[in-house]
């Protein structure tokens, strides 16, 4: 058919995941652009309300119901997915940069002999060919590359695209799925939270970050102080973790959390993409850091050029008289 712009509804626990609604804005664009339609793919077991939560960002969701599709395995959604990408034949297929992703578009797209761009974070067609952005050398650099054919299926990093209402009324179609072919390798057992300290960043509405600008873990604590003076948890970026100056289940990134507080306040962190898209979200963002031209400044609501280990005892103390009404 070649009309399709085809986003596979991620969920988990019985909720639809963030990255689902952000390459259905990100489909919606696309879509537009080439008058093809978007459809919504999801597979799962008694997911009505989980379709409707998505129906009014798609033309169309497809909901293929069945038990073996309650929780997520790579092999039975693929060969759900590949019957399905198969007939319909896309333009493409939008699947999350996430450990679904990971896992099952390789072997997706192999299985098809279609093209594969993974860690997408921009997207764009041209005169009938895909091209897109992606993240090389663990982040570190970004490739634009292009595939000629239609058909590819793209992996979107978390945080790249903005979800947006469409404002539409999608179609809910359900067809009872089936399980063709020999039986799976895997089987679901249990869905394990990861352990927590007791913080989790990602509920915070006050969230004050902390990056290698600090230069030495001894100092983190003057950072922490301006975290309590303002009723925040303290959050890091990822070198803060590599260094193992913090725990990962503080880190504010791609590979860390997606935080959407009231207050974001970025201490001594440059901005490379990862973190900036995590942060986006924020209903303001503050950034403190020395260097003029670092890029936490494109996304700051308000920026300070300063000396952080001057700037954060300043800020700390004013906002303790400010409590104190003085």
């Amino acid at each position: 058919m070649m009309d399709d712009i085809l986003v596979l509804v991620e969920h988990r626990q019985g909720e639809v995941r963030d990255i689902t609604f952000e390459m259905l804005g990100k489909g919606r664009q696309l879509a537009a652009s080439q008058g093809a339609k978007l459809t919504a793919v999801l597979l799962g077991s008694g997911s009505g309300k989980l379709a409707e939560q998505v129906a009014s960002q798609a033309d169309t969701v497809e909901v293929i119901n069945h038990e073996a599709y309650a929780d997520f395995n790579s092999d039975t959604y693929q060969r759900a997915l590949a019957n399905l990408i198969a007939e319909r034949e896309p333009l493409l297929c939008l699947i999350g940069h996430t450990s679904y992703g990971i896992d099952l578009a390789p072997s997706l797209a192999t299985q098809l002999s279609v093209p594969l761009i993974t860690d997408v974070v921009d997207l764009n067609l041209d005169s009938g060919s895909i091209v897109a952005t992606r993240m090389v050398y663990g982040g570190k650099a970004r490739a634009r590359v292009r595939a000629k054919s239609p058909g590819a299926i793209v992996t979107v990093q978390p945080g790249a695209f903005t979800a947006a209402e469409s404002g539409a009324k999608g179609e809910i179609i359900t067809t009872a799925g089936s399980l063709p072919g020999e039986k799976a390798r895997k089987r679901f057992l249990e869905f394990i939270e990861a352990a927590s300290e007791g913080v989790d960043i990602a509920q915070s509405e006050i969230v004050v970050s902390v990056g290698r600008g600090i230069g030495d873990p001894k100092d983190i604590p003057l950072v922490e102080e301006l975290a309590t003076a303002l009723g925040a948890v303290l959050a890091c970026s990822r070198p803060v973790v590599d260094k193992r100056w913090l725990p990962k289940s503080r880190q504010v990134g791609i590979s860390g959390k997606t935080i959407k507080p009231k207050l974001y306040l970025a201490i001594g962190i440059s901005g490379a993409f990862q973190h900036l898209s995590a942060v986006k979200g924020s209903g303001m963002v503050v950034a403190v850091n020395k260097d003029p031209k670092a890029p936490i400044f494109r996304a700051a609501d308000y920026g300070i050029v300063g000396d952080l280990f001057k700037v954060v005892p300043a800020l700390t103390e004013r906002i303790r008289q400010a409590k104190n009404g003085k």
